[in-house]
């Protein structure tokens, strides 16, 4: 009875909150970089509470198989989940207009008993609406926010304002192979309750050796590249970041590294970690470097610690990573060593 009624009231909340004007610029947070601000750690999951599913990007495909599984998994965590109004929502390319999609996402900000923001997929969008949106509900009752790909653009909103996000699989991922989604469902769960520390993983004979401590941030580098010049641009002085792409050319690559480069991204950074690098196509003429070549040539005015195969990203292992969270980042040619400090 108690579910049915919370069910009841975040529907009706939602509701309401289609009625408001959400593209009013006034509403807006500011989200430049803050070196001095201290990190805030929304409270980890607990039986119970609730997570709400939204698609702030692309359209959702598979709607109702990635429902249906996404109700499975976080009822057998002990969680409740409600959906966004728009999440079945298609507008061409995206889950609903701008205004849509900027509804789901303001109305699961703000409430106060939705402790988790999943995001279903990422595909194109969240750019469009990010400086639509209003922190201020958050900054009340902040939350986990977890996505990857598009989704970067939300972290890095939520990282300037001082805030942990969860760099992690998304609902639309569940629709792959179970086995071969293992580790990225256990270390999503893991995350999300607080018991995630630490991992160790086979080195690279790239990796540049070292030690470096710092706050973990980054995302895909399509979207650290566009929000360059933005609000979202990322302060990295002194932070480790962590880059990962799909399904580009390897001179698109160089283009996007070589300006965060003249942005100064590296200048002061205490270290990379470069998840994965996938689907690479074919440059013709060819490029003639592999792709750890091509990133040390970019980095290599710097004497940072350099990571690579990190199994984040756009592959079916993708591990969750707290972004905003002080990490101690340890590099050797055998393994690479990630710990997340408290």
């Amino acid at each position: 009875m108690l579910n049915t009624l919370m069910w009841c009231l975040l529907i009706l909340a939602h509701d309401l909150e289609q009625n408001k004007t959400l593209m009013n610029a006034s509403n807006t947070s500011s989200f430049s970089p803050n070196t001095s601000l201290e990190m805030t750690r929304p409270s980890y999951l607990k039986m119970g509470d609730t997570v709400a599913v939204v698609a702030p990007a692309g359209v959702l495909k598979q709607d109702a198989k990635v429902i249906q599984n996404t109700k499975t998994l976080l009822k057998s965590w002990g969680l409740e989940v409600v959906f966004g109004k728009h999440l079945e929502t298609k507008a061409a390319h995206f889950a609903g207009t701008d205004a849509q999609r900027s509804s789901d996402l303001q109305w699961a900000l703000d409430h106060p008993n939705i402790k988790a923001i999943w995001c279903a997929r990422g595909g194109y969008g969240t750019l469009r609406i990010i400086d639509h949106l209003d922190f201020e509900g958050f900054k009340t009752h902040p939350k986990w926010v977890v996505g990857y790909s598009d989704v970067t653009v939300l972290h890095n909103a939520l990282n300037n304002l001082g805030y942990e996000s969860l760099h992690a699989m998304m609902c639309i991922n569940l629709t792959e192979d179970a086995s071969a989604i293992k580790q990225s469902i256990e270390t999503l769960r893991t995350a999300l309750f607080g018991q995630l520390n630490s991992y160790e993983i086979e080195g690279s004979s790239a990796n540049r050796l070292g030690t470096a401590t710092g706050l973990l941030v980054g995302g895909n580098l399509s979207l650290l590249t566009a929000t360059l010049g933005s609000n979202t641009q990322l302060d990295t002085r002194g932070k480790i970041i962590f880059i990962e792409e799909i399904d580009e050319y390897k001179y698109h690559i160089d283009r996007q590294l070589q300006s965060l480069k003249r942005a100064g991204y590296f200048e002061q950074c205490a270290g990379v970690i470069i998840g994965d690098i996938s689907q690479l196509k074919t440059n013709t003429p060819a490029w003639g470097h592999s792709i750890e070549a091509l990133i040390l040539e970019v980095l290599k005015d710097t004497d940072v610690p350099v990571a690579f195969d990190f199994p984040a990203g756009h592959e079916l292992e993708n591990r969750a990573l707290y972004f905003g969270r002080s990490v101690q980042l340890q590099v050797t040619k055998s393994k690479t060593r990630v710990l997340f400090i408290d």
